[in-house]
Order: C-alpha cells, then structure tokens, then sequence
C-alpha cells in the first residue's frame, strides 16, 4: 500500500512539473496576466474599493472567492490533522515527577500514583526544568507579539498585512508559550474545544459577512450592500467588508495552527511534547 502511494505521489508531481513549462516566464511583461489584469488593477483598485494596499484588493475583493476556499482549506488541514493524529488512549506506562524532590519515577500503574495526591506531576521521560531566563523573556515578549499580530490584521488594508499574516504571528506566539514553558501550560490555557470552535467561526465569519450582501441586494462577496448595515463613510464599505473578513482568516489560521502543534509534537496525546 505505500508504495502504491509512493507511485502515485511521484506521478502526480510529474505531471505537475510537466505542467509549469507552459507558465510564462517570471515578471514576463507580455504574459496575459500583466497585459489585462494588472493595469485594470493598478489604474481601478483605489477607486473601486477604497483601500490603498493593492494585494489586500485583490486578495479580499477581486479574488474573494479564492481567499475564503483557502480559508477553508486552512480549516480542512486542521481538521484532518487532528483526525489522523488525535489519540485519546491512555498510556499505561508513564513517567511521573515527585513534585517536592524532583525525582522522576517510571509508573507501569499510573491510577496508584494518582491515589497519592498531587505531589506526582506526569512527564515524558525526556523532561528538563524550563530555563527562567527564557521562560522571563518570552512571558515578557509574548504580549507584544500579539498586539503586533493584532495590527497586522487591522492595518492590511492601509499596508502589508492581513489575516494569513496576523494569524500566523498571534499563533506562533501561543506556541512560543508551549516551547518556553511545556505543552500542558499551553493546553490548560487554551483548550482543545476552544481552538476548534474558533477555526471554524474565523471561516463563519468570511461566509457570513459574504452572505450577508446577498439579502441586502448585492452579490455574494459584494461589501458595497454592507452600507445600510454598518455606520461611517459609505465609500469606505468595501474596505470595512474586508477588515471583516480578514478578522475571521486571522482566528481560523491561529487557531489552526495551534491545533497542528499540539497534535504533532505530543503524538495527538497533548499531554507530553517539546
């Protein structure tokens, strides 16, 4: 069976090599794409859609479509990660931490330690104490990443940014968390429920603001009908429309992200790991 698998990945890849000689040359100025599409966006984007950041026009607006089945895609990887990883059986040897002392001791029974109180902390066998001095500089810097993320995602449609941007930085500073501290840290504050109702309101939230155009008698993915429905300048609609759906890309790739991790690095067990 795998190398059944085998076979067919290496076709495919063939195929898909095949396929990029009939692309244009990089930065051809004579390819389709630069004679029609990218001076009707360089001359038109600022007036149709208000935003001074030309990737976030065509991204959020021109190609809406693409971005939210990205989106989504990002959703699916979640999910099939946890799918295939996700292990809810329980080890019947563990390694166990004497709280007071420090002593690691290698349990077969790990319900009669649990009998003992909680002066045992479960381990993996590979433990080492977390450094303060790295566990100091990350709870210090932490905050500021995530602020950080936090005005990528604000401030994509004035300058480079957006959601995927945003999302990946806030991510990785929750798993900055797991890394200076341990995996438990992170899954204690932020639970496994939480992550995988958060990715899918981020793809609710692109939908929902997309759909919402449609009974307001516009297009799917038309923000300029969001006007009667949100306050301000009504010319800076579209741009409020994609602030909106940048939010909800921005808390799916987060909380995607963060679902990979754990998953991977503890086994689908979230109870060990880096």
């Amino acid at each position: 069976m795998k190398f059944l698998g085998f076979i067919i990945v290496c076709l495919t890849g063939a195929l898909l090599l095949y396929g990029t000689g009939e692309f244009p040359g990089w930065g051809d100025p004579h390819s389709p794409a630069s004679i029609h599409l990218s001076n009707d966006y360089i001359e038109k984007a600022v007036e149709q859609t208000q935003v001074p950041n030309l990737v976030t026009a065509v991204l959020a607006d021109y190609r809406g479509f693409d971005t939210m089945f990205e989106t989504a895609v990002v959703f699916c990887a979640g999910l099939a990660c946890f799918l295939l990883l996700r292990d809810f059986k329980e080890k019947k040897e563990r390694f166990y931490r004497h709280t007071p002392t420090g002593v690691i001791l290698h349990v077969k029974d790990s319900k009669k330690v649990l009998k003992t109180g909680k002066e045992f902390e479960h381990m993996d066998k590979d433990w080492v104490p977390s450094d303060l001095i790295i566990k100091t500089i990350c709870r210090i810097l932490i905050p500021f990443i995530q602020i950080y993320a936090l005005y990528v995602v604000a401030h994509g449609d004035f300058s480079p940014g957006g959601g995927f941007q945003g999302g990946v930085i806030f991510g990785s500073s929750l798993i900055l968390l797991a890394i200076s501290y341990d995996l438990k840290v992170l899954v204690k504050r932020v639970k496994e429920k939480i992550l995988g109702i958060f990715a899918a309101i981020g793809v609710l939230i692109y939908v929902g603001i997309a759909a919402i155009c449609m009974p307001m008698g516009g297009n799917f993915l038309d923000y300029s009908k969001l006007a009667p429905l949100v306050p301000g300048d009504p010319h800076h609609i579209r741009a409020l429309g994609m602030l909106g759906v940048e939010i909800g890309v921005g808390i799916a790739v987060t909380a995607v992200m963060v679902i990979i991790y754990i998953n991977i690095v503890s086994e689908g067990r979230h109870e060990e790991g880096l």
